[in-house]
């Protein structure tokens, strides 16, 4: 399944950020709905956010890589990544992979907009030298579910994290998908919830 994209006028100048880290409880305006729609009692009660959440209110599409992936997606990914980037696509994911982490180079090069969400509380997270100048410009925003408590990734973590970033999508991209792993069984509960899938290999 392929995607067309409109390319997103993004006025940076408008777009306030901020380096410290801010939360965002259910009550307050800012709060994303579609979680709770599509979560229920699984939506988390606050968010915990650097940079600039509006972002939170764009279209995006979400990414996921299984561990391992075969040569031929990974070629493909980096394409999609550049289309992304070319075309001003917000794109959301945890960038843990390795594959993940290479397409958030690419995306890094542009000026679309990028949400990351790291399985682990952001408090006193070290931000990379190379998110920074786009955190400051208003166009990359680090968004956990996590209190500080929660400082060191783990699966169920990592679980958890997946399942708010798929339902933030609006699209969900898949790399590649491991059989019986959590990629799959995160492409059955996206498929449950009605999330427009598509991603390499006619995924």
């Amino acid at each position: 399944m392929n995607a067309v994209y409109k390319s997103m006028p993004l006025n940076l100048k408008k777009m306030k950020s901020n380096s410290s880290v801010a939360i965002i409880d259910r009550e307050n305006r800012q709060y994303p709905e579609i979680l709770i729609k599509r979560l229920g009692k699984d939506a988390p009660d606050r968010l915990w956010v650097i940079g600039n959440p509006e972002l939170l209110t764009l279209s995006k599409t979400a990414l996921f890589c299984s561990g391992r992936c075969p040569g031929d997606a990974i070629l493909a990914a980096y394409d999609q990544a550049q289309q992304w980037r070319e075309k001003g696509r917000c794109v959301i994911s945890g960038f843990h992979s390795a594959i993940e982490r290479e397409c958030l180079n690419i995306l890094l090069r542009g000026l679309q907009p990028v949400v990351i969400c790291p399985a682990r509380s952001i408090e006193n997270m070290r931000i990379p030298g190379i998110w920074r100048p786009a955190v400051a410009e208003g166009r990359v925003l680090m968004l956990s579910m996590f209190s500080a408590s929660e400082h060191r990734m783990t699966a169920k973590l990592s679980t958890q994290r997946n399942q708010m970033v798929a339902a933030l999508a609006d699209e969900i991209f898949f790399i590649h998908i491991t059989p019986g792993g959590r990629s799959a069984q995160l492409l059955e509960q996206a498929s449950n919830l009605g999330i427009p899938i598509y991603g390499v290999n006619g995924v």
